[in-house]
């Protein structure tokens, strides 16, 4: 008796929309996890925050940084293909969409092959590319999180997302000062996530960089698996 008790707690505490949304913040561990690889060990770039490579391209533009500026602008085209394919396979939120439609497990799965290529890459160069390798590893990754960015569009979710989240974080402070506003608890999850996978990437970057792409890889077929086992699983009678 207690132990079914138990189990109807969990169930009732673990909905489908908080199960959505834990994947989704499990989402953003990948987009910490591979920025903080980038900047640290591909050219100290960006692969997801666009904003911000912009304003390095202008840095490496008043410094004369070639450098810089090559890998921003690889970063950046990469990042707009990935965007492309991602819209392409996910597609567009539709009013009877399933809570997470198969699209964006599809999609996902396209992104976990990206990084599990940038895995076997990065091992066989001994974490250490030259720089031309270091421009298809670094696309590679911009690639997977443009996939993943118009992945999470597909939800329909307004200013729900997992890469660029200044935004997340002007709606969670502009609540925190409405009187009466519900404590947006997914927001801050999602920001601490980013914050955590940005920890864990580049923990792993300085003192076991070989291992650093286990961060993403991980995180990021725990959602796929995930998102299949409890949206799209066939459950048998």
């Amino acid at each position: 008796m207690a132990s079914e008790m138990t189990e109807a707690s969990v169930e009732n505490f673990w909905t489908p929309v908080r199960r959505r949304d834990g994947l989704v913040v499990v989402l953003t561990v990948v987009t910490g996890a591979v920025d903080a690889i980038g900047l640290l060990r591909l050219g100290g770039v960006f692969t997801s925050v666009m904003t911000g490579n912009m304003v390095l391209l202008g840095i490496a533009a008043a410094h004369h940084d070639a450098s810089i500026a090559i890998h921003t602008g690889v970063a950046f085209l990469t990042y707009v293909v990935g965007s492309f394919l991602g819209a392409r396979v996910a597609g567009h939120a539709q009013d009877d969409d399933h809570l997470w439609p198969r699209p964006i497990v599809h999609a996902l799965t396209l992104e976990l092959a990206m990084i599990a290529l940038f895995t076997l890459w990065w091992e066989a160069v001994g974490a250490a590319p030259s720089t031309a390798v270091e421009y298809v590893l670094l696309s590679l990754n911009a690639i997977a999180l443009g996939i993943q960015s118009s992945a999470v569009l597909r939800f329909g979710i307004h200013g729900l997302s997992t890469t660029y989240l200044t935004g997340t974080l002007t709606q969670f402070i502009a609540g925190l000062t409405k009187r009466g506003a519900p404590l947006q608890v997914r927001s801050a999850l999602i920001l601490l996530g980013l914050i955590g996978g940005a920890a864990a990437g580049a923990t792993m970057a300085v003192y076991a960089p070989r291992l650093a792409p286990l961060v993403p890889l991980g995180a990021l077929s725990i959602v796929v698996i995930g998102a299949w086992h409890s949206f799209h699983r066939r459950v048998s009678d």
